[in-house]
């Protein structure tokens, strides 16, 4: 589960005016980083800190993960438990609080977002760097909306359901055309540009878009072809999120069958970094896979 990510040595608060992240998941990570970073100072146990708010331990350790929305009067009693009196302080950190109480626009489609995506949906919307493998479809972010249908479809069967899973996939994009997109690389199976999704017309679609989109500055598409063999990383897909924000964490992201996890301990987390770079290394690049993108496209 994701967690906040170790505070700087000291007891000082300093939020600044306005940090420079938008999503409330990411917000809410944030705050329970400094809400944790108070508790230890003090060395003050969870117990004690959730007695002082009329709750438990496991209250507080949800607040300080940022699983849960915050309640000003919770922040308010921590605060001068923690000994955080002046209010140049106290403000910033719960006008904070506040923020991360928002619903994001994906809450807009809470009738097909399960649980367990909701908080990788708002993660993305504040990552400055994604890097994922992929060894069956095209990631969501480069999915076209005939591809993303087909892929649905697989799983789905309603029509209602269908055309809001796939509204959900197409409103998730819009994180790269912003002003400052997050930096993405993806590395790919052969398999995925193989594999036809949405029938000819919609796999055709589909590598048009990945040629086109892999030529912006942000964007690295590498393709690790068949005749690259075995390669050491034996895992299956997974997406490294990170943030320009120091107290976030970086994360891992596994999604299964009916859950995810979200993995971002410094040790798990440099492993997948360390996978992703052999990935990298093994994979075709940019250029070369691009080439075989065409390749496969011709072929259709």
């Amino acid at each position: 589960m994701v967690t906040a990510a170790e505070p700087p040595v000291g007891t000082g608060l300093s939020l600044g005016a306005e940090p420079g992240i938008e999503s409330p998941t990411a917000m809410r990570i944030l705050v329970g980083a400094y809400l944790r970073r108070l508790r230890e100072a003090k060395r003050i146990s969870m117990e004690d800190a959730g007695y002082a708010i009329r709750g438990s331990h496991s209250k507080i350790s949800r607040l300080e993960a940022g699983r849960v929305a915050f309640k000003a009067r919770d922040i308010t009693d921590l605060l001068a438990l923690y000994g955080v009196t002046d209010e140049r302080e106290r403000e910033p950190l719960l006008t904070l609080a506040m923020r991360a109480n928002a619903l994001g626009w994906w809450r807009d489609y809470a009738d097909v977002l399960p649980g367990w995506f909701d908080a990788f949906v708002g993660l993305e919307d504040a990552a400055s760097q994604i890097r994922a493998y992929e060894v069956q479809f095209v990631p969501g972010l480069l999915q076209t909306e005939d591809y993303a249908r087909g892929v649905v479809m697989l799983g789905y069967s309603h029509p209602q359901e269908i055309r809001r899973r796939v509204a959900l996939r197409m409103a998730r994009q819009e994180v790269l055309a912003r002003p400052d997109p997050p930096s993405l690389a993806i590395v790919l199976d052969e398999a995925v540009i193989q594999r036809a999704v949405g029938g000819s017309r919609g796999m055709r679609g589909q590598l048009e878009h990945l040629i086109e989109i892999s030529q912006r500055p942000n964007i690295t598409i590498q393709v690790i072809p068949f005749q690259a063999g075995g390669h050491p990383v034996v895992s299956g897909s997974f997406s490294l999120l990170q943030f320009a924000e120091h107290d976030l964490p970086d994360v891992v992201y596994l999604e299964q069958l009916h859950s995810a996890q979200y993995l971002d301990k410094p040790d798990t987390v440099a492993a997948y970094q360390a996978a992703m770079d052999q990935l990298s290394a093994v994979a075709l690049n940019p250029a070369t896979s691009r080439a075989l993108l065409r390749s496969a496209l011709r072929s259709i």
